[in-house]
């Protein structure tokens, strides 16, 4: 069935001094799912939720939630204001100078948190080299159940904005896994023990971070993307973005929704449209909500972890230094990644524990010679197979 079918993005909304999303390019039809929706436990939400989880593991989330839809843990509207803080503070760590940022850069001491800079990953197998740089702040470090970690002196003045950041947008991972642990057929001991989110809590050592992301205006090549593709490491993405350049690739039996505009997109733009791929439209008082390669693994592929990039945004947004904000749920350090449910894949799974899989991942793409060994769920993603 056509996602675009039942997709409602509207086109009109944009964000204030920043250049209009360009109508000459065609669009992800991501689901829009009403936050207060799903915690007033609306049936037809809940229901597209799912199928949004099991088509492409992609959708927005409209945070505007009314105050009495807001509960003690998901404020929708609080989120997006911490949100909004958080772009600015992220400015003033990427205008540090270079060899300051560098200090805070742990990846030669086998950690993924801290700074990772301009060009220093690998998009593909070639070896390209991306073009952006971020910043990881660890949940463990700002809730104090890990080591503290040292940072920079321009941000160290927001902990309490990073914990209720953390603690906001945890609550909407908990809230979708709450979701898929009703709809799977887990196995009768994981659902006595809590289900899904027993396997994320907020007290738990995990990978879970806060990321500050940039990438300066550049050319669109067609090769070379500023982030390659790839599926998540974890269990639930937020993700918040101002500009386009996130791109999805679309499964066979989903359409793409068609340009809004009858003017014509630039031949990289339409080039960087082929074979599957389309933009991910921003919209303000939205989240976007992606799920990792834990919950494919979880669920025995039932779950869907889409593979997506990143690309320079298209339009006159390509001129505009781009930003993002994302905070990754992922399980605790300990957790087994296998399957859970019933009649899964037992006894033909690779025995690693999430702390294990998201070191593979996420430092493998650090080295020459390490794409090979970091992927993911690209496979099965695309229906393509096992992982």
């Amino acid at each position: 069935m056509p996602h675009s079918g039942h997709s409602n993005s509207p086109t009109c909304s944009t964000f204030p001094d920043l250049p209009r999303f360009s109508e000459s390019v065609s669009t992800a039809p991501l689901l829009r799912i009403s936050l207060s929706k799903l915690l007033n436990r609306d049936p037809e939400e809940e229901e597209r939720c799912w199928n949004a989880c099991c088509d492409l593991g992609f959708f927005y989330l409209d945070l505007r939630t009314l105050d009495q839809t807001a509960s003690k843990d998901v404020d929708g509207t609080a989120l997006l204001r911490d949100a909004a803080k958080l772009f600015e503070v992220m400015k003033g760590f990427f205008e540090l100078p270079i060899e300051e940022k560098a200090k805070y850069d742990f990846a030669d001491q086998g950690s993924y948190f801290g700074y990772k800079g301009y060009g220093a990953g690998i998009v593909d197998r070639k070896g390209t080299r991306d073009r952006n740089e971020f910043y990881n702040i660890s949940k463990d470090d700002m809730l104090g159940l890990g080591e503290q970690l040292p940072s920079p002196s321009v941000l160290n003045p927001y902990r309490a904005l990073y914990i209720s950041y953390i603690h906001s947008s945890h609550a909407i991972c908990m809230l979708v896994a709450s979701l898929l642990s009703s709809r799977l057929p887990l196995k009768p001991a994981i659902n006595e023990s809590g289900g899904l989110p027993a396997l994320h809590k907020l007290n738990a050592v995990s990978g879970d971070q806060i990321r500050f992301v940039k990438a300066p205006p550049q050319e669109q090549p067609t090769e070379g993307v500023a982030l390659g593709e790839h599926t998540d490491f974890g269990s639930v993405t937020v993700l918040f973005n101002r500009l386009g350049g996130l791109q999805v690739k679309l499964p066979e039996y989903i359409e793409a929704l068609p340009p809004g505009s009858s003017a014509p997109c630039s031949p990289v733009e339409r080039e960087l449209c082929e074979d599957g791929w389309t933009y991910v439209r921003p919209l303000p008082g939205h989240c976007i909500v992606n799920l990792g390669d834990a919950l494919v693994k979880f669920s025995a592929g039932k779950l869907r972890s889409n593979i997506h990039r990143v690309v320079a945004p298209p339009g006159e947004q390509g001129g505009v230094t781009r930003y993002s904000l994302v905070y990754f749920c992922r399980p605790g350090d300990d957790v087994l990644l296998r399957s859970l449910v019933e009649g899964g894949t037992d006894g033909e799974e690779e025995e690693v524990s999430a702390k294990e899989w998201i070191l593979r991942r996420a430092l493998g793409r650090r080295k020459m010679g390490g794409w090979e060994g970091s992927g993911g769920t690209e496979r099965v993603s695309m229906r393509g197979g096992t992982y």
